[in-house]
């Protein structure tokens, strides 16, 4: 398989593979975000990837030029990078996939990280996801998980046993976990409820949310503490930019209303809500300057 580089076979315990793909399935970046956090605070090693060359319309994914340090033109392409982390004393180690969802060959991508996950002996995959809904900016970030079997929720502690219902359009992760089910190996999926009126933009409290649940799945212990900064930060400026719009404030309202309102009992069929189309421009363009004054 020519796409696939691999630069090194490191000796790993029983990894688990944890896998986060930019596109559809990431919602304001929650999903990439923690698994890059992940490769930097664990200082994690490259050791294999997959060339872009056969999987993306490059009018759709367009490489980006940047300077180096010695100012020096650099083109990056997507990347699609595989990480390893060695635990002392611990039962497993982990390996980090962070990529971009391809526009091409979705099947022989797939088979590409099935060599990486059976060439390394993993024992189970979890993908991170961010998925746009009717949730409020102001509430706890609402993380849900499932395994589809008992031997996955026994591997990855903490989801509950499910079988999805959902029918309809998928992405590149709904193929992979359909590969790894007709391989028999252990698979679950942990997603963050991103704000739909605000998806145009990183939202750090749902990345933060995603790797709560991480800690408490793996017993690991990660330094969060800039990114809750970043998420009180994230979270006071849209509330600013919110309190200045009527329509804008009573979006909000009534989507904290039904939040609480699920907490402790069955949700009620939803009232119409007013349109968040002007809601999404204005918070967009309020973010936006904010992080130009940055």
């Amino acid at each position: 398989m020519p796409e696939l580089r691999i630069e090194d076979t490191p000796p790993l315990k029983d990894p688990v593979l944890i896998a986060a793909f930019a596109g559809w399935s990431d919602a304001a970046q929650a999903a990439t975000s923690a698994a890059r956090y992940l490769t930097g605070f664990w200082e994690a090693n490259r050791f294999a990837e997959i060339d872009p060359e056969e999987f993306y319309d490059f009018t759709e994914h367009r490489p980006h030029v940047k300077l180096n340090e010695d100012g020096v033109r650099q083109l990056d392409w997507p990347a699609n990078e595989c990480y390893y982390f060695r635990r002392d004393a611990a039962e497993h180690d982990f390996i980090v996939f962070v990529g971009v969802e391809p526009n091409l060959r979705w099947r022989h991508f797939t088979d590409l990280l099935l060599e990486i996950i059976k060439r390394q002996k993993v024992s189970a995959v979890l993908t991170l996801g961010g998925l746009l809904a009717d949730v409020p900016h102001t509430r706890p970030v609402r993380v849900t998980g499932n395994a589809t079997s008992e031997r996955a929720a026994a591997r990855l502690r903490g989801l509950d046993v499910s079988t999805p219902r959902y029918e309809g359009p998928t992405g590149i992760m709904g193929v992979l976990h359909d590969a790894l089910r007709r391989n028999e190996i252990a698979a679950a999926s942990v997603w963050a409820n991103v704000p739909h009126y605000i998806n145009a933009t990183a939202n750090p409290k749902a990345t933060v949310a995603i790797l709560e649940r991480l800690e408490r799945m793996f017993d690991i212990n990660l330094d969060l503490s800039d990114l809750r900064t970043a998420s009180e930060r994230f979270e006071s400026e849209v509330s600013e930019a919110v309190s200045g719009d009527a329509d804008a404030s009573a979006y909000v309202r009534q989507l904290e209303e039904r939040a609480d309102a699920e907490q402790d009992s069955p949700p009620e069929p939803p009232t119409p809500l007013p349109s968040s189309d002007i809601v999404v421009k204005e918070l967009e363009e309020f973010l936006r300057r904010q992080r130009e004054s940055e």
